[in-house]
């Protein structure tokens, strides 16, 4: 997979995203709560946070580098 960073950043909005929305279904009733899903839900705005921060990081340096050329 050729990670770019705009798909860096989008991967990373996504993941934010449901870990943002997951736990609004589950107060809301919609899905029940469980200990996976409750991790999965961790671990995925964790990594999407990560990964957003990743990819903002290799946006700029592509910027600045093509700059300076």
């Amino acid at each position: 997979m050729n990670a770019t960073p705009k798909r860096l950043l989008w991967l990373g909005f996504i993941l934010v995203l449901f870990g943002a929305g997951g736990p609004w279904l589950i107060i809301l009733g919609y899905v029940k709560s469980t200990f996976f899903l409750n991790f999965l839900i961790y671990g995925s705005s964790v990594a999407g946070l990560i990964l957003g921060v990743i990819g903002a990081a290799m946006f700029s340096g592509e910027r600045r580098k093509g700059r300076r050329e």
